[in-house]
């Protein structure tokens, strides 16, 4: 078995598949790792069926990317570039493994904590932002914030978020509006437009 292959196979927990794109079809490794829990294939397929006309040549944000589904997903349909903020230093380096066996160029990996990462000046700004970060830690909120603050969304950002069930209402920024919402299983997500 090749390096990388075997690499990639250590300290996984499974796999997750590509919806639809140029790698429809295509299993991706997960990495075993505390709290990560990716976006089931019903979730992204109604997800990524509320972004079709959104991905093609947009600039995306993965902010708590874990297994990197929703990352690949977007490249996979046409994302110009995408941004992967891990904090968990073994898996962005499984990540990073991913997207150079994907050829995935337009993959940025960055391993860093969302929130401090987040809490400086926009280096650049995104048109689709993706957060799912790992449940009950209290995260979803103060990263809406800064986002918000230091000027990471570009005019008209679309902004996913994924949290559990039971997690009280969040107090998001005054220019997201709620254009979608569902629940599936103990999750609840939904899609926000920010207005200038």
């Amino acid at each position: 078995m090749p390096k990388r292959q075997k690499s990639l196979k250590q300290g996984l927990q499974g796999q997750v598949r590509v919806i639809g794109g140029d790698w429809r079809g295509r299993k991706l490794p997960v990495p075993e790792a505390e709290g990560l829990r990716p976006t089931s294939d019903r979730v992204r397929e109604t997800l990524f069926n509320w972004l079709q006309f959104d991905l093609p040549g947009s600039r995306c944000l993965d902010a708590f990317s874990g297994s990197g589904a929703l990352a690949v997903e977007s490249l996979s349909r046409g994302a110009s570039q995408v941004m992967l903020l891990e904090k968990e230093p073994r898996v962005a380096k499984q990540l990073r493994e991913m997207m150079a066996e994907l050829d995935a160029n337009r993959a940025e990996v960055l391993n860093a904590d969302t929130l401090v990462y987040l809490d400086q000046p926009a280096t650049r700004s995104f048109d689709l932002v993706f957060l799912d970060p790992p449940f009950t830690q209290g995260l979803l909120e103060p990263a809406c914030r800064l986002l918000e603050e230091h000027g990471w969304l570009a005019e008209g950002a679309k902004i996913y978020l994924e949290i559990e069930k039971q997690a009280p209402a969040q107090q998001l920024p005054e220019p997201w509006q709620l254009l979608k919402e569902k629940q599936a299983g103990e999750v609840r997500y939904s899609l926000y437009q920010r207005y200038a």
